[in-house]
């Protein structure tokens, strides 16, 4: 029987209706993606507020699971919580009854003011096994091994990813694309999964607004430099049948 999902990334434009969240354009988002038959959303990375971060009980992010209820629809939301005394850089699981299903906090941290994480997790939903990385978790081969070794299926990636002008001479930003698009490929090509990278699109020099869903061995879709949402139609089982064909 095949197994079939549905996937959307949403590189949504941060703080244009409302200066200091982003509430109204996430609940936009997730009708969008419903609309397109998804299972699940990923939002960039801190896409809640624009500072301070966030209590679990915020009501920014109650709204956002009520909106995830009335369309039946899993959505990944990543930003700063505040958990007792510690503040961590997480994505929060939403399933579509509106429950918080579990979260990551981002392990490999790149000058964050946050605690790190310390567990790779890999979450059960009803269309696919899924696990979470944030941001610089990318350029960590070994966190996307241990979520292949729990059996996820495909990986979602909420980030906002900035490059150093020391990182290249010349056209910064079209090589830090051809880098964030080599190593998105790279996990899902190593690990025999689909990997779907999440960037906001931000009024900033060194901001790269690229996302992209990508199957063992291919860049399916991408979205570079403008709002919008991709989607990706995928048949789980296509899985088995690449490790058998890669992992001879």
């Amino acid at each position: 029987m095949a197994r079939k999902a549905v996937i959307a990334i949403a590189q949504i434009k941060y703080f244009d209706i409302h200066k200091t969240h982003n509430l109204e354009k996430i609940k936009k988002y997730i009708r969008i993606a419903k609309k397109a038959n998804s299972d699940i959303v990923c939002f960039p990375e801190s896409c809640i507020k624009k500072s301070g971060g966030i209590f679990l009980n915020d009501r920014l992010l109650k709204e956002i699971k009520e909106e995830c209820k009335k369309n039946s629809i899993w959505a990944i939301i990543t930003e700063d919580v505040v958990i007792g005394r510690k503040k961590y850089n997480m994505s929060i699981l939403i399933d579509r009854k509106g429950k918080i299903k579990g979260n990551y906090k981002k392990i490999n941290l790149y000058g964050d003011n946050v605690h790190p994480g310390n567990k790779v997790k890999v979450f059960k939903t009803d269309f696919a096994n899924i696990g979470i990385a944030i941001c610089w978790d990318l350029t960590y081969p070994g966190l996307f091994l241990e979520m292949k070794r729990k059996n996820a299926e495909i990986v979602f990636c909420p980030a906002q990813w900035n490059y150093d002008f020391q990182s290249h001479k010349k056209n910064h930003k079209n090589f830090e694309i051809k880098l964030l698009r080599a190593m998105t490929l790279a996990r899902a090509h190593e690990n025999v999964f689909y990997v779907a990278l999440c960037n906001p699109l931000l009024n900033s020099k060194t901001q790269v607004s690229y996302s992209a869903i990508a199957s063992p061995n291919e860049i399916e879709k991408e979205l570079i430099d403008r709002e919008g949402i991709i989607t990706s139609k995928i048949n789980l089982n296509d899985i088995k049948k690449f490790r058998k064909f890669y992992q001879k």
